[in-house]
């Protein structure tokens, strides 16, 4: 193989010793492989020092906390499908409870809430399905927005079609408008974020990522045959360059706007490996699946500018309003990125969860982050993720 790098030989030795959690000190400034999450063998620790370091300084999380909330939230994915089809048309959504280490299901019968119970989950009874709900969303992505409004969503805490306008142009006649059409087509409240959001491309900066053009952004997850990441950051046919600046591969299908994704094939110099960088934050982390994480869970993203961060999940399937235009089906989150940090893995666990999309802030002062579902990209595109 032609691009035999300290990186590379690292993540080789990775593969070979991932109980030890090896990492070449090179990965801190090289490129953003897909990164490897924490083993969850019962006879490994559940959490490394590092990501449980990264949840203290994120979240705000002892250690203990750390472990006992990953463990919750593994349970609560697990439980989750199976509460769903237990709800059956009654389900109205469902999260992750920090509070109480629990999944609460929202449901709109009594008969169902029992059954829901049963199998372990905390109930809660509300007005309207998650299918009426997902109906009226549905319409709203119909709609043309306005710059004031960063983006929709279902929430099922609040068993509404939440609508994000920006604060300053909450008053604004186009975002008034917008809001009052949102309300005419059913159950729809409004909440208020500091600024629109916007993708997380940057310009070329040596030593980091994947570039293409005059632009670099970050691997999401390898998938056989080539990578996964952010559908702005390049047309389809445009060549790509790896960390060393030699050629890596070509941008085989992309979209954006309306979605977010793209798919690269690589070169047979190259090869792909399930595995995410943790910039030496936390261990190189192995991809184990794609089992998506509830609404509440804790996730973490690996990119090119601001390495390795964490937050929780706080929506999914929203409707984004760059102002290329609308992207939908994304997942909002409280983690921060910054300029570079887009097509980068967002994880759960050891589950693969998206693509860094865009944003608002930044790591310095907080700010909020969306990423597209891995899954809808593989599906999109008929391609397998590389797992362990």
């Amino acid at each position: 193989m032609k691009h035999t790098s300290p990186l590379c030989a690292a993540v080789t030795a990775l593969l070979l010793t991932v109980g030890l959690g090896a990492a070449d000190d090179r990965a801190a400034s090289a490129a953003p492989l897909p990164e490897p999450a924490a083993a969850s063998s019962a006879a490994a620790p559940s959490a490394s020092a590092g990501l449980l370091d990264a949840m203290r300084r994120d979240l705000g999380l002892t250690a203990s906390r750390a472990e006992e909330r990953l463990r919750a939230e593994k349970a609560a994915a697990a439980l989750e499908a199976t509460a769903r089809k237990a709800a059956g048309g009654a389900y109205g959504g469902s999260w992750f409870e920090p509070s109480t280490g629990r999944l609460v299901v929202a449901v709109t019968g009594r008969a169902e809430e029992s059954a829901v119970r049963a199998l372990g989950a905390d109930t809660r009874l509300v007005r309207h399905s998650a299918a009426a709900l997902d109906r009226a969303k549905a319409r709203l992505d119909t709609l043309g927005a306005p710059a004031g409004v960063a983006g929709w969503h279902v929430d099922p805490r609040t068993n509404s079609v939440v609508v994000t306008v920006v604060r300053t142009e909450r008053e604004a006649p186009a975002v008034r408008a917008f809001v009052e059409e949102a309300r005419a087509g059913g159950p729809v409240s409004v909440a208020e974020t500091a600024q629109a959001p916007r993708t997380y491309a940057a310009g070329t900066v040596g030593g980091d990522p994947y570039y293409t053009g005059g632009v670099r952004c970050s691997i999401g997850f390898s998938v056989h045959g080539g990578f996964v990441t952010a559908g702005h950051c390049g047309q389809a046919g445009a060549a790509v360059r790896g960390w060393d600046g030699s050629a890596m591969g070509t941008f085989r299908g992309t979209s954006f706007p309306g979605d977010d994704y793209a798919y690269v094939a690589v070169h047979g110099g190259w090869w792909t490996v399930p595995v995410v960088l943790g910039w030496g934050t936390v261990p190189d982390r192995l991809v184990r699946g794609s089992a998506e994480a509830p609404v509440g869970a804790s996730v973490c993203r690996s990119g090119s500018t601001t390495h390795w961060r964490c937050g929780t999940v706080l929506a999914r399937n929203e409707t984004v309003n760059y102002s290329q235009g609308a992207v939908h089906q994304m997942t909002k989150t409280s983690v921060c990125a910054e300029g570079g940090d887009s097509g980068g893995s967002f994880l759960s666990g050891d589950q693969a969860q998206g693509v860094t999309s865009g944003g608002w802030g930044n790591c310095s002062s907080g700010g909020q982050t969306w990423f597209q579902p891995v899954n809808e990209i593989l599906g999109r595109y008929g391609l397998t993720l590389h797992t362990t």
